[in-house]
Order: structure tokens, then C-alpha cells, then sequence
């Protein structure tokens, strides 16, 4: 965490006016619209630097990732976070543990922005005991119940109906009026496509189930564009009878702004909301895609140049005041030397255990589950 003394701490009020501009669809509701946004927000210089210190993290970790698995110290898939840190770090800043999130496989920074480590996001690509989750996950299988982060999870699309059923968990607790809490399930633009999801838009809508869902879109279903390969690209609209909201996803103001937006929306008792965030992955869907093959290399360094999350925050730091040059840069050469260093370590820690092979398939509390069968009723233990 990055502290200021008491007498160079500042707070500012900076506008929202982000590349991307808000955009709402109302979905036949009539007590949402862009005026819901507000066209300003106050920071601290605390919590600008921590914001930033985050991000640089994020994307320092996934640059690692991608080195090792060039030196093919990782293996199977591999999809990274980079040009996207915004999405993961501006929605944590308005959500708690309390609240639910479940992603796809592409995981990595929002284990860490669930209160995970780096160490554990090599270690458990690494194949090694003490990952995430005990190595046995490998990159697309990053857990932390505790802080109810749900994976990391290879289906695409299979998510999204289990995150209507975490957040219909608040809804039984504390009735569909006054929910006090949210879940949220991720997912991609190639995703969207999924039948799975406009399932559960018509069920989280009959029971007004509290569900933020995001699509985060960064332009690319593996190597198809939104263009070829959605009718309908515009993914906040999506459904006639569930509002959606727009917005900058590489800005990460405007993240942090739609995301409050959507939470007290969810916590009046008002049932589901879609989020599409627009961004820009700069890598390829996965390490092994050939990404030059369906964009052009100039597109890329055009949205960097133009867009990078990264170098808006820090611009904006320093243009307001709120650190100094120097002050950034000694940040960044900590947090670098901090990654590095769980990243060696991560790689010289224990393997997985081979016993490992048997364990987490069953409960190990022997809970007795009936079926019926032809033969009658059964039990597992």
C-alpha cells in the first residue's frame, strides 16, 4: 500500500470523461439512464497510487507468465490479462469478499485482485504444491473460496449460470427487496454467443436475482472478430428486459463509476444488470495463437498509444499532483522486484505431490448423497 505523509496527502476531483463514453440501455426499465452516472469523481492520492500499484502488478506478473511459458516452464494453456488490468482492478475497488465473482480462464489478475498472490498464480502454473490450487489447476483454474472468487473456469460460457446461482444465494438470505450483496460472472464477447447465458438472463430476471453480469470485450473471440462473428455486437443490449451499461473499459475511473452503478442497482432489489466493458487484450487469446494472422500489428500498438490503462493512470497521478514523478517510478521498481522475486521463488518450490492425484474428487467430510436409480436408492460417500 502506498502511504504519503500527512502533509503531501491530497485529494482531487477529477471529471469522468473517459475515451469511451457512458452509454445505458434501458431494457424496458424507466428508473436507469446515463444521468445515473456521475460526471465527477473525488480521489485520493492513497488511492490513486494504490490503484496504479495494482495494475502495474497485474501486468508485470502476466509479463512473467509470458516469458515462462516461452521457456516452456509452463505448459497447456495460458491466457493473459494484458490491456485489460483495468477491468478487474476498477470493479474490486466498489466490490468486497462478501460479494461473489466467477470468471472464465482467463483468471489470472482477478485471483490476485481477490486478495491472491502472484507466487500462488506461478506456483500454480508452475505445478506446484503450494499454487492456487495445488497445481493441479494450472493456469486456467485459479480458486479462493475465502474470499469468494469461484475460478477460473474452461467452458466457455459455463460460468455465467454459476454466477445467477451465487448470487441467488443473497437473495434467499436477505429476499429478493434488500439484497446485501452481489455476485458477478464474466465472461468475453465470443462467449456472448452462448445459449447457457440468455438462459439464465430469463431466470435472473424472473427472480430478480442480484447479478452483475460483465462481458468483457476486447475485440476478439479467439481469433474472431465481434464483427464476424455477433449480429448483434452491442452486448449491453442484448436483452430486451435486462439494462445494460457501457463503458470504457480501459479507463479505470470509468470502471470503477459503472460498477458502483451496477451494484446499487442490484442492491435495490431491482434483479440483473450487463455490463460490457470495452477493451483491448495485446496479446493473443492464448500464448499459442497466432495473433497476426487475424488483426494487424498496427491496431495493437495503436490502442497501447492511444488507450493503455496503465499509461492513463499514471498520466493522471502525476498531471493532478498526486505523486511525483519520482515517487511513481520508486513504486514500480518495488512492485517489479516484489513479482520477480515470488516469481523465482514460486519456480523453486515443491511439485505437487503425487498423492494429490486422489484427493478433492470426493468430500472428505463423508457427507451420504441419495440417488435414485432403477435399483432403488443408493448412497455416495
Amino acid at each position: 500500500m502506498f502511504r504519503r505523509s500527512a502533509a503531501s496527502y491530497k485529494s482531487v476531483t477529477l471529471p469522468l470523461n473517459p475515451t469511451k463514453p457512458f452509454k445505458v440501455w434501458e431494457g424496458g426499465k424507466t428508473n436507469i439512464s446515463t444521468e445515473t452516472f456521475k460526471k465527477e469523481v473525488e480521489v485520493t492520492s492513497d488511492w490513486m497510487m494504490s490503484t496504479y500499484s495494482q495494475m502495474f502488478k497485474i501486468r508485470r506478473m502476466e509479463h512473467l507468465c509470458d516469458q515462462s511459458y516461452k521457456l516452456k516452464k509452463i505448459r497447456g494453456f495460458c491466457h493473459l490479462y494484458v490491456g485489460q488490468e483495468a477491468i478487474a482492478t476498477g470493479m474490486e475497488s466498489v466490490l468486497n469478499y462478501q460479494d461473489s465473482i466467477v470468471t472464465a480462464y482467463r483468471d489470472h489478475a482477478w485471483h490476485v485482485t481477490r486478495g491472491g498472490t502472484p507466487y500462488e498464480v506461478f506456483a500454480e502454473m508452475f505445478a506446484k504444491q503450494s499454487g492456487a490450487s495445488k497445481g493441479k489447476g494450472g493456469s486456467m483454474h485459479m480458486y479462493n473460496t475465502k474470499n469468494n472468487f469461484y475460478g477460473g473456469n474452461g467452458i466457455v460460457g459455463a460460468q455465467v449460470p454459476i454466477g445467477v446461482g451465487l448470487a441467488w444465494k443473497y437473495s434467499y438470505t436477505n429476499g429478493q427487496d434488500s439484497p446485501k450483496n452481489v455476485a458477478v460472472a464474466l465472461y468475453g464477447d465470443g462467449a456472448a454467443n452462448q445459449g447457457q447465458i440468455f438462459e439464465v438472463f430469463n431466470m435472473a430476471s424472473l427472480y430478480r436475482i442480484p447479478i452483475i453480469f460483465v462481458c468483457e470485450n476486447n475485440q476478439f473471440g479467439m481469433g474472431t472478430s465481434k464483427k464476424r462473428g455477433s449480429a448483434q455486437p452491442e452486448f449491453y443490449r442484448r436483452c430486451d428486459f435486462i439494462p445494460g451499461l457501457y463503458a470504457d473499459g480501459m479507463d479505470v475511473l470509468a470502471v470503477q463509476e459503472t460498477t458502483r452503478v451496477a451494484k446499487e442497482w442490484c442492491l435495490g432489489g431491482n434483479g440483473p444488470i450487463i455490463i460490457e466493458f470495452d477493451s483491448y487484450r495485446y496479446m493473443g487469446h492464448s500464448m499459442s495463437d497466432p495473433d497476426s494472422a487475424y488483426r494487424d500489428p498496427k491496431d495493437i500498438e495503436a490502442v497501447r498509444s492511444q488507450r493503455d490503462c496503465l499509461t492513463a493512470t499514471r498520466s493522471l497521478i502525476i498531471k493532478n499532483g498526486l505523486a511525483t514523478e519520482e515517487e511513481v517510478k520508486t513504486m514500480e521498481k518495488k512492485v517489479r522486484k516484489d513479482v520477480d522475486e515470488q516469481h523465482t521463488k514460486a519456480f523453486k518450490a515443491a511439485p505437487t505431490d503425487m498423492s494429490e492425484l486422489i484427493t478433492d474428487v470426493y468430500s472428505k467430510d463423508g457427507i451420504q448423497v441419495p440417488l435414485k436409480s432403477t435399483q432403488g436408492t443408493v448412497y455416495l460417500n
